[in-house]
């Protein structure tokens, strides 16, 4: 089992406090030194884009009754040197990468190949750069860089035609990474058709806007150019491993037709969708440096631990408990403004809380000795101190009984 680390960075109000962004961001280089000194192999950082808290002045704000910001890491090519340059074995991953903002994917493409070169004029620098990468959590994000209805058919279509814009975006994005020279006319058309959606009344509906009863309709390419080759043409991919962050099986496929490319998955889903996923990618993985293998699908795991030798196993065991229900209950909270108490059990259920030996317990139950957890100590709690004791209580007291 392979065992890495998740930081969300995650600037909002605990126990009526919410640190400066100076304070966030030092704790969280803090806690990836000792994340490196106790072995965690790669540390998984949360992006965002654009703040939670001035969206929220405009009509129709998506989290609403969210203090703060879901996270503070915008870029994780400079996020990554800095830990690079502090730390000697740790691997870095951004979870998850939008290329649709900030200049869309020949500018991703292009920021990654320039990273790779950097980092390459180290001869002992040999640690991996993890893309992963996505179309983004929040529409807010994507709107100001050109991601939104062009027309009144795309307004109407738009729930199916943005997941065909990543689509686009992966396919621009991975064929300039690994040094194809191209055109957008060389670039797979894209169109809608009734399969796409929902319910037949919404095709209809789309149909009408265009004005004509077709099995298919054309959309155009969202970005438009002319033969392109992206520099540095030598970088180097060697220290790359890209990872998708998409639940939809065909853009999982689509991405592999390109380029190797692993799957996010979350904890909380269940078991039988995650063993499916698996045996699907065994079909349509890119198998240009091995084979498909669970540790390409890593998987975010909250875990409230406590394992304070003050206390007596019932302590600890209620502490950890009854940190997961709080922060559980905050976070849920925080994002849809009313307590799902049903919401917050399912998470502590699929989430790892209580002493040492109860989570050893709970991983045997939930988790194959070759998946890989990304495991998040970070969850809603600023207590820097109590985060890294988690981190440490983890791999002294978990780990060497796993596998």
């Amino acid at each position: 089992m392979i065992f890495d680390v998740f930081f969300s960075i995650c600037q909002t109000e605990v126990d009526d406090y919410t640190p400066s962004e100076k304070e966030m961001l030092l704790n969280f280089f803090d806690q990836v030194k000792l994340a490196d000194s106790l072995g965690y192999q790669t540390a998984w950082v949360a992006e965002t884009h654009l703040s939670c808290q001035i969206q929220k002045e405009n009509p129709e704000p998506v989290i609403p009754h969210f203090k703060g910001e879901i996270g503070l890491n915008t870029d994780i090519l400079q996020v990554a040197h800095k830990i690079f340059a502090q730390t000697k074995n740790i691997n870095v991953g951004s979870a998850i990468r939008n290329i649709l903002c900030n200049g869309g994917p020949i500018a991703h493409a292009e920021a990654i190949k320039t990273f790779l070169t950097l980092h390459d004029l180290n001869p002992n620098e040999n640690r991996l750069l993890e893309i992963g990468f996505a179309a983004g959590r929040f529409q807010f994000s994507n709107t100001p860089y050109g991601i939104r209805p062009r027309n009144e058919l795309e307004k109407a279509a738009w729930t199916v035609i943005k997941g065909k814009i990543f689509h686009e975006a992966t396919e621009i994005f991975l064929r300039f990474l690994k040094g194809d020279i191209f055109s957008s006319k060389d670039v797979t058309e894209k169109y809608i058709s009734e399969k796409d959606f929902r319910t037949p009344e919404d095709w209809q509906n789309v149909i009408k806007i265009f004005g004509e009863n077709r099995e298919n309709i054309k959309i155009d390419p969202f970005w438009i150019f002319d033969r392109v080759g992206v520099i540095p043409f030598s970088a180097s991919l060697e220290n790359l491993r890209l990872t998708i962050g998409s639940h939809e099986p065909f853009a999982q496929e689509w991405a592999n037709k390109f380029y190797p490319c692993g799957v996010f998955n979350l904890s909380i889903t269940p078991a039988g969708e995650i063993e499916e996923a698996h045996q699907r990618m065994q079909n349509v993985y890119n198998n240009k440096f091995n084979n498909w293998n669970r540790s390409l699908m890593p998987r975010t795991v909250l875990v409230f631990i406590n394992s304070d030798k003050n206390l007596t196993e019932n302590q600890q065991r209620e502490i950890a408990k009854n940190n997961a229900q709080k922060a559980l209950a905050n976070y849920w909270k925080a994002l849809e403004g009313t307590l799902d108490q049903k919401k917050v059990d399912n998470a502590v259920d699929n989430a790892l809380v209580g002493t040492s030996q109860d989570i050893i317990i709970q991983m045997k139950e939930k988790f194959n000795n070759d998946d890989r957890l990304m495991l998040w100590f970070d969850f809603n709690n600023h207590d820097n101190e109590y985060v890294k004791k988690s981190m440490s209580w983890f791999i002294d007291e978990v780990k060497p009984f796993i596998n």
